[in-house]
Parts: C-alpha cells; structure tokens; sequence
C-alpha cells in the first residue's frame, strides 16, 4: 500500500527536547497524526524520520532523503505526548522515512512508543537486516513492510535503487521476515518497462512464502527523477489487479 507522503507544518513546533528527554532517540521530521492506508486493517499515526541509504528515482518523499533540513524537527516527547491523546483512536504507529533502519535511536523510539500503549510497524528497504532482527528480538515492532524494488540481480535493482546494492542483505531481510513469524507485508512499486510479467515472477520466486506481497502503480507525476524512468506510462488499476491476483497473491504463504 502507498506510504503518505510526509507532512509539511505540524502543530507540534520544533522546540529541541529538555535534556534527558528523548536525547537517544531519531530526528522526527513529520508527524502525521491519522493515516487509513500505511497499516493494512488499522487506523495509524506515521512519523517520518529523514535520510535513506537508496535514492530511488521513483521516490516520492524525496525531499527527506535529499534536503530533510525543509522540515521543520519535532520534539519526540511532545509527538509522543500527542499520540497519547489518540488511545482508543488509532490502532499504532507506523515508523516511516526515508529509511528508519539507519538511526541508532529508532530501538528507543519503537519501545516508548509501544510502553505508551501502541503498536509499532516499521517500513524499510532491508538493507540493514541486522537491525530488523535486533528490533524484532528486542519485541519493540509488531509489523514489519519491506520494499522490494526489483528482481534481485545486480543491474535490475541498481536501477530501480538508484544506486548499487548489497543484494544479500535484501535477502537476509526477505528471508528472516518470512521465517520469523514476525507479522509482514513486502511492497513493490512497479513501472511496465522494468517490471513486467517475467521480472514479477522472479520476485514472486523469492517471495514464496510470505504474508502479503502488494504491488503499487509508480506514479511518474511524484517521482523524484522521473526523466530516469524512460518513455512509458503507469499500469492501469485493471492491468494491476491482474498482475496481483496472477503473480503476486499465489506467493503468499498458504493458510
């Protein structure tokens, strides 16, 4: 499913916190306080924290990876005094970017959100598996969404990450998530001339097995360098539907 795209202004302001308080955790640069989409079955807060280690031409919250110094930086005491105030509301809180994964703090940040009463769901790219499988045996995350961008060759996703890629950290991630039991979704923005019904299976290959695998219509109109995507235009919602109940939902694992 989609991520939001990060917030501009938040109510919250960007006062620097008390020291003491939240000094370990990750610079939050947005905070949005309700999404219906970021969280399959449940009604979730995003905080958005800046910097990624791709630069994926089709990126749309770009301006986090690029220039994060645009948004204004939330107090994480206050964010969190905040979400307080939605108990009973909204389900949990999805841990977005950019890329979580390289903030030292983001263990701290996934346990005093969930020691204030909420879930925790993380997205990432996987390329740091070894911070998933410490959040996960630390028990601070309860949902995991990992973006699979391409068929795991070295030019496939080169290209669609913007830049070279260590292709066995993506398959450590892919196979912990799998065998984990850690509740997950794997999620692929797909462009026709990049990915078409041969490199879709490929990807289904590697996936065999997992909860839930979601492809995503690239837009061209949001995408950070769209001149990289070459001529073409996006798969229509039929043509996606299509590709999903063919290639993407028989990978999931059998209930």
């Amino acid at each position: 499913m989609p991520k939001a795209a990060a917030p501009g202004a938040s109510p919250l302001g960007g006062a620097p916190a008390p020291p003491g308080i939240g000094t370990a955790w990750p610079e939050i640069k947005g905070f949005l306080e309700t999404s219906f989409i970021d969280w399959r079955g449940a009604i979730a807060a995003v905080v958005f924290l800046p910097g990624c280690n791709l630069a994926c031409p089709f990126c749309h919250n770009h301006q986090l990876v690029h220039s994060p110094q645009v948004y204004q930086s939330l107090e994480p005491a206050r964010v969190l005094d905040r979400l307080r105030t939605f108990a009973g509301w909204v389900d949990g809180v999805v841990v977005s970017g950019g890329e979580p994964t390289l903030h030292p703090g983001l263990a701290d940040l996934c346990q005093a959100i969930r020691e204030a009463g909420f879930r925790v769901k993380l997205d990432s790219n996987g390329l740091k598996p070894e911070v998933l499988e410490d959040l996960a045996e630390r028990g601070v995350i309860d949902m995991v969404a990992m973006d699979l961008k391409a068929p795991l060759n070295d030019l496939a996703y080169r290209r669609a990450a913007g830049r070279p890629v260590d292709l066995s950290a993506i398959r450590r991630s892919v196979d912990f998530l799998i065998h984990s039991g850690l509740d997950h979704e794997f999620r692929s923005t797909i462009w026709p001339a990049w990915h078409g019904a041969a490199e879709l299976k490929e990807m289904a290959r590697e996936l065999k097995g997992c909860q839930v695998w979601t492809l995503q219509a690239l837009n061209p109109r949001n995408a950070w360098r769209p001149e990289e995507l070459g001529p073409g235009a996006p798969y229509s919602a039929e043509e996606l539907a299509r590709l999903q109940a063919a290639i993407a939902d028989p990978a999931r694992r059998s209930f």
